[in-house]
């Protein structure tokens, strides 16, 4: 093994020992049971073994194929662990950077940079997930497709939002196609909830804003129960985000699906700021709740009140006691 294979190793063997004791952190539920620690040790040298072994070319004419050909895959491409990540996968798991970036050369434009592990994520899913916007720039200009999904039905785009992820949504927001901003933006996850809602729920007023910036509905709701960005603001009791998506064009009159604004979800709310800052913009025939919400609160006030007056029977006899 040459000087040059052997440093790029020692230096995933730091990021390993560094992963597993100060950027643990960093590892977020998506990467599950496919993550860097749940790698025992002799899985992991299995793994560094593997990657000590691959042969890639560095031919020109390999690194560009011709324009319309279509070349097979090399063998180092058909390499699926049991967690269904490939080679690629792996470096960027254990931040391989040199190799990370002989493979994305070797695979412009190919299928192989689109694939699947068992979570359904892709290399540009774990990109944003360890926090490589490098990663994700070389991934993109090679040619992935930022829309496709994991088992979340969340894009990478949408993992970058709910993680606050500044950098790597940057990346990608800059360097896809137009369509495929709008399609990601657009798009609900299996939760229902848009790339907005995500960063609206957590409170990342940077991305909000950026988002609507981009062209970004600032209206769309979210499927469940037809909140809006609005709605959720009101419902963290986040006053700034609120005050930033009024002032992006939220409409302080939208409907969710059960007939509610977003002044409605003030009442029993402590943030009395919140409350003063919709008033005025909410019309006067949509502040105050419904009679069968009206009723429903009293019903719940009166059965606290029947249970508290309960008393309990000291005066059965049974068999004479």
């Amino acid at each position: 093994m040459d000087l040059h294979r052997t440093s790029v190793f020692n230096q995933m063997d730091y990021a390993r020992d560094s992963n597993k004791e100060g950027k643990a952190s960093q590892q977020t539920e998506e990467r599950l049971d496919s993550g860097l620690d749940s790698l025992k040790e002799e899985e992991y040298q299995a793994v560094a073994a593997e990657i000590r072994g691959l042969s890639l070319q560095s031919e020109e004419t390999q690194l560009i194929p011709p324009a319309g050909t279509r070349t097979p895959p090399q063998e180092w491409q058909t390499q699926i662990t049991e967690d269904g990540d490939t080679l690629l996968h792996l470096a960027i798991i254990h931040e391989a950077r040199d190799y990370i970036k002989r493979m994305i050369d070797l695979s412009k434009n190919t299928d192989f940079l689109n694939t699947h592990n068992d979570l359904r994520q892709t290399p540009l899913h774990l990109a944003v997930i360890i926090n490589q916007p490098d990663v994700c720039d070389s991934l993109l200009v090679a040619g992935c497709d930022p829309t496709l999904v994991d088992n979340s039905g969340d894009t990478p785009l949408h993992i970058a939002c709910r993680h606050g992820n500044l950098h790597c949504f940057s990346v990608i927001t800059q360097n896809c196609r137009p369509e495929h901003l709008h399609t990601m933006m657009a798009a609900c996850n299996y939760n229902g909830q848009n790339c907005l809602h995500l960063a609206s729920v957590n409170g990342f007023l940077s991305l909000v804003e950026n988002m609507v910036d981009l062209g970004a509905d600032v209206n769309a709701k979210e499927q469940h129960n037809g909140r809006s960005a609005l709605h959720l603001a009101v419902d963290q009791q986040n006053l700034s985000l609120v005050k930033v998506l009024l002032k992006k064009g939220a409409d302080p009159n939208q409907l969710t699906s059960g007939g509610h604004t977003p002044y409605h979800l003030t009442y029993g709310l402590d943030n009395c700021e919140i409350r003063k800052e919709l008033y005025p913009l909410t019309h006067p025939d949509l502040r105050e709740l419904t009679e069968s919400d009206s009723d429903s609160s009293e019903e719940e006030e009166d059965d606290v009140e029947s249970e508290e007056d309960e008393v309990g029977y000291d005066d059965i006899q049974w068999n004479g006691h």
